[in-house]
């Protein structure tokens, strides 16, 4: 795995980061692609195919197993790619403003390899330089082409005539098969929970076993977003005989797209809990692991195999990068929405591009727009939220369903389906009028129901719309869902600009005042806090839960003024507002 940079660019929605490697692998740097929607992958295969001249077979949906082979295809294509690209890069001169003097010029200040490029480009024209040049160039590595898996969103299948197809041809587990088929050394990131029938056939992918040598092809990522989580998950893959190669802790709020809240628990104690029980952790995995190798006759490790521990969500300076490496001894961090407006990296069609890079800190919310039930992190200014509120206008609220991801609900059906169709909105809104409800509770209870909206098509669409590709259905209209730290970044920057900001050789931050990432969660928190108190009904199971979530958050208070206090960080006055706020907060019995 790449260990280049101390960064990563976590899986942006379903089109936003599904190329990001094509861009960013030769640079060194790792990032991740959603194999959720095979049909954008199909299209993406297709368009970039035609645009290197490379011949194109495609794969039918109605096609045996397609799902998985059209994931195989695509991510085989991205690795053929990178690996090309690397090959052109060690072929350059070093000079200045090419691919070649770039990825070095990219890499963190700390970086032996950074600091034998210096010594290169500091030596007079000669053999030494050029000896030294060329151990350079054996020096670049690609950084790694990581695949996201949302593993509840898992149909079960049918095949051409209609009749169920079996289990491992879910959504989740044909996805997952995608990725182990496929010729990529890299990791899969489990992501939104946990899902029995998928961990139950991962015990059948060989690959994900150790070699004769005690090495691993593919690897597992968890995101997760407390420490019982990981444990949890940890002891039931490695009772498999599997590793897990690295946790990946999120923020539950102060992230983008989905917004998994932990129960009041703050970013600060939970890395705290990681800091202090990894090394058991690792040992009690190890065992369990091994264990299980031995049972199933099959070679295991020689030692104890690195478990990494990354962060991710609202990290916003070098500074909050180098206290969470350092303080707190995670391997690496995330960033995610930032690299939104850097479109070397990330597809955001012009319109929407020019949209984010001029907002305002209000235009990004949390809101109940996803069908999955889960709160969703929005952007006001998007195509997609304008064309959802116009459809209610005119009296037809509800999208078209045509890849049915995301179908779930069998309220007026018997097949699922999902939350954000015209159909089942239609069926709960008659359902609605029914109840003949006072106006006012009439008008909160439909605008629950319009506000679930199409993201399977809103969040492929900025993808098709940069690169030109006929968007199937017309269906154009843009999701985003970017996190509440991208409104502390205005403008469109380059790669260079991003990461010289990560590593703290350039400031791109705007002009509000941007309280530590702590504090924004903590805030993020509160909020999402009082709006649970002002829509309570009475139930005391209820209640007590919140005041347990209000507690959580005091203790995490108490934690970070003690955190304070020892490292001198400028957080104290906005810790003590923000316990003020919270102890006013009068929680209903």
């Amino acid at each position: 795995m790449s260990q280049l940079h101390s960064f990563h660019i976590p899986v942006l929605g379903l089109g936003y980061s599904i190329d990001t490697p094509a861009k960013v692998a030769r640079f060194g740097i790792s990032s991740v692609i959603s194999v959720m929607d095979d049909e954008l992958l199909e299209q993406m295969r297709r368009f970039y195919c035609h645009k290197m001249e490379m011949p194109f077979t495609g794969i039918h949906a109605d096609e045996h197993d397609s799902r998985a082979r059209r994931i195989t295809a695509y991510l085989d294509l991205m690795k053929d790619m990178v690996t090309t690209q690397i090959a052109a890069i060690k072929q350059l001169p070093f000079e200045a403003g090419n691919d070649l003097d770039k990825y070095f010029e990219l890499l963190p200040g700390r970086s032996a390899l950074k600091g034998k490029y210096r010594q290169m480009k500091a030596l007079p024209e000669g053999s030494d330089k050029e000896s030294l040049q060329q151990e350079l160039r054996k020096e670049v590595k690609p950084g790694d082409i990581d695949v996201n898996i949302m593993v509840k969103v898992d149909k079960l299948n049918k095949d051409k005539t209609g009749l169920p197809l079996p289990s491992d041809y879910s959504d989740a587990i044909a996805a997952f098969r995608g990725f182990a088929n496929s010729d990529l050394s890299s990791s899969v990131v489990l992501s939104a929970g946990y899902n029995p029938r998928l961990y139950a056939y991962m015990e059948t992918c060989g690959e994900l076993f150790p070699d004769d040598k005690g090495q691993l092809k593919k690897k597992i990522i968890i995101k997760v977003s407390d420490y019982r989580s990981a444990y949890v998950q940890g002891k039931i893959l490695a009772k498999k005989g599997v590793w897990v190669s690295e946790f990946r802790i999120e923020s539950g709020l102060n992230c983008g797209g989905h917004a998994f809240a932990t129960d009041g628990i703050l970013m600060g104690p939970i890395l705290e809990e990681f800091k202090k029980n990894r090394q058991a952790l690792v040992a009690e995995l190890y065992a369990l692991c091994c264990d299980a190798h031995c049972r199933r006759n099959i070679p295991t490790f020689t030692n104890p195999p690195m478990l990494k521990i990354t962060v991710q969500g609202g990290i916003g300076t070098a500074a909050e990068q180098d206290f969470l490496r350092e303080y707190y001894e995670v391997d690496a961090t995330g960033w995610g929405s930032p690299f939104l407006l850097v479109p070397e990296a990330t597809n955001v069609d012009d319109s929407t591009l020019q949209q984010l890079a001029t907002a305002q800190q209000q235009d990004y919310y949390l809101s109940d727009a996803s069908p999955l039930g889960v709160p969703f992190n929005n952007f006001r200014k998007s195509s997609a939220e304008k064309q959802r509120q116009e459809r209610a206008d005119k009296g037809r609220p509800g999208s078209p369903c045509y890849k049915k991801l995301l179908v779930s609900n069998t309220e007026f059906t018997d097949e699922p389906i999902c939350t954000a169709s015209r159909q089942y909105q239609h069926l709960k809104i008659r359902q609605l009028k029914e109840q003949n409800l006072p106006v006012e509770l009439y008008n909160k209870e439909y605008n629950k129901i319009i506000e679930k909206d199409c993201l399977c098509e809103g969040l492929t669409a900025p993808a098709l719309l940069k690169e030109d590709i006929p968007i199937p259905h017309r269906l154009k209209a843009v999701s985003i869902c970017p996190g509440p730290n991208l409104a502390y970044f205005s403008g469109i920057f380059s790669l260079s600009d991003m990461v010289d900001h990560i590593y703290g050789r350039k400031n791109l931050l705007n002009s509000l005042r941007r309280p530590h990432m702590f504090v924004n969660e903590l805030n993020l928190y509160i909020d999402y806090l009082k709006k649970a108190v002002k829509d309570f009904t009475p139930d005391a199971k209820r209640s007590k839960y919140l005041v347990s979530f209000r507690d959580n958050l005091l203790s995490g208070i108490g934690y970070y003024k003690k955190l304070t206090q020892a490292f001198v960080l400028s957080m104290q006055n906005d810790l003590c507002k923000a316990e003020g706020e919270l102890l006013y907060i009068n929680i209903p019995a």
